[in-house]
């Protein structure tokens, strides 16, 4: 197919021309005539004054005085740690529980915010780059909005990929940028050649393309936003180009931004859609501070939402245990078998349900039908342990956890839990060789005591002095 000679663009097939109609009307405008009308988008390879990235100024100072007002509170970080996470939660990072409850404000807040020195430093990079030549092709308030609504089409993104992952970055709104960008290069029209042209659209799509790979590998990485924000800016790029290149089509450009806005919003009830497993997630944070109402209260909130998602009920249930509740406990692990008749976790929690409200023949029960599901359930002797151990059947106890030592030997406290009940036979020798293995992956008070009775019923009273030293030098420490 032939092309122009000017300007390189595919003519039409079957013409005879030599120039395109684009470099046709172009000669015609600088000749000043009005009749041959052109669409020009603003020229991006052309220097500009400085007051043409204002809004690339003003984005980036303000991200720069959100990092150092954080680095006054709490320290520089590198990548960021507990404190400096837990300010970011405060300042408005996007965490999907908290989004989703309706601090919907956090979509666009969070693009402000950063996890860390490195994170920072690139992300502001990435801005200074795409957003003066962004900034200098659509002009400044069509710019700043077009950021923003990819920031928070980047941050919607992120909850319906991950509702229960807290996200942080302008990266998702510097995607949209490229975005947007890409669709312009190769739908829009300038006053250069279309090589030109060409040369900037590749270095765009290659530095989306790395960057998209490079999320892919890197585990912390919110690819979702990514994809959230590049999608949303294709389309408002697209649009522009094709409806609105002329700055002053004021009326067409706000009508793009605001189907645009309408998109992001429309995501909302999609986002809220997924709140369940938003909840579930949230779950944890209380557990963890031992906040168990509150906790319960999530969790309830998203059974609510989805009352045959397992992984709640096994959340309240943990919750319950934790109160010392365990009928409510019981009511929702049955729940849980009720809805997958194989879950090992959850006949584990009930029988530790039961065995807490002593009632260990049901116990055993449920620690039986673990072991049906899997006859190599750590957690299945383990259990079988307690209950024979609880029963004073020591010798069946101590075969349930030797059972447990050859199928995890780091299981936790199998060897104290050996030695102990080593020790209620008699078996001196065999404890004291146990408790020193357990020693060698578990320093605790509770195991040096163990041991220095032992050793006492061996005769061996300076072992025995040393070890209760230990056990009270390791009670000081905690």
């Amino acid at each position: 197919m032939a092309q122009c000679e000017q300007c390189g663009r595919q003519l039409p097939p079957f013409t005879f021309r030599k120039i395109c109609q684009w470099c046709v009307q172009h000669h015609a405008a600088q000749r000043g005539d009005d009749s041959a009308y052109q669409r020009v988008e603003a020229a991006p390879w052309l220097r500009q004054q400085s007051t043409s990235m204002v809004v690339t100024q003003v984005i980036f100072g303000i991200n720069a005085a959100v990092f150092l007002a954080m680095t006054l509170a709490v320290g520089m970080t590198l990548f960021g740690d507990p404190a400096w996470n837990e300010l970011t939660v405060r300042l408005g990072a996007n965490v999907g529980p908290y989004t989703i409850a309706g601090q919907w404000w956090r979509l666009l807040t969070n693009i402000f915010i950063h996890g860390g020195l490195l994170h920072f430093a690139f992300n502001m990079w990435c801005l200074w780059s795409l957003g003066r030549l962004a900034e200098s092709v659509y002009g400044h308030w069509t710019f700043a909005a077009v950021y923003l609504i990819c920031g928070l089409s980047a941050s919607l993104g992120s909850i319906l990929w991950n509702p229960g992952v807290q996200s942080v970055g302008a990266s998702g709104a510097i995607f949209g940028i490229a975005g947007a960008l890409i669709a312009s290069f190769y739908l829009g029209e300038f006053s250069l050649p279309r090589s030109a042209i060409s040369g900037m659209l590749r270095s765009v799509v290659a530095f989306v393309g790395y960057n998209l790979v490079f999320g892919a590998m890197i585990a912390h990485v919110d690819n979702a936003a990514h994809i959230g924000g590049l999608v949303m800016g294709l389309i408002l790029g697209a649009l522009i180009a094709r409806f609105a290149p002329q700055h002053d089509a004021i009326l067409q450009r706000i009508g793009v931004l605001v189907f645009g806005a309408v998109l992001v919003a429309c995501g909302a009830p999609l986002a809220r859609s997924r709140a369940y497993r938003a909840y579930g997630h949230n779950s944890s944070a209380p557990l963890t501070a031992a906040n168990l109402d509150a906790a319960i209260k999530e969790l309830q909130k998203a059974a609510k939402e989805r009352p045959d998602f397992v992984p709640v009920h096994l959340g309240l249930a943990q919750a319950y245990l934790d109160k010392q509740d365990y009928e409510s406990a019981a009511v929702e692990l049955k729940r849980v078998v009720a809805l997958d008749p194989r879950n090992e976790d959850a006949y584990y929690d009930l029988g530790r349900v039961y065995l807490q409200a002593n009632q260990p023949a049901k116990a055993e029960d449920a620690f039986t039908q673990l072991l049906k599901i899997n006859p190599n359930s750590a957690n299945g002797h383990a259990g079988m342990g307690r209950i024979f151990a609880y029963e004073r059947r020591y010798e069946e106890a101590l075969a349930e956890y030797k059972r447990v030592a050859d199928i995890d030997s780091l299981y936790q406290g199998v060897y104290f839990k050996i030695g102990v009940l080593e020790a209620q036979l008699n078996q001196y020798d065999d404890a004291i060789a146990a408790l020193l293995k357990q020693r060698q992956t578990w320093d605790d008070a509770d195991n040096e005591r163990q041991l220095a009775e032992v050793y006492e019923a061996e005769g061996m009273t300076k072992e025995a002095k040393a070890a209760r030293a230990k056990a009270e030098e390791l009670s000081g420490k905690n």
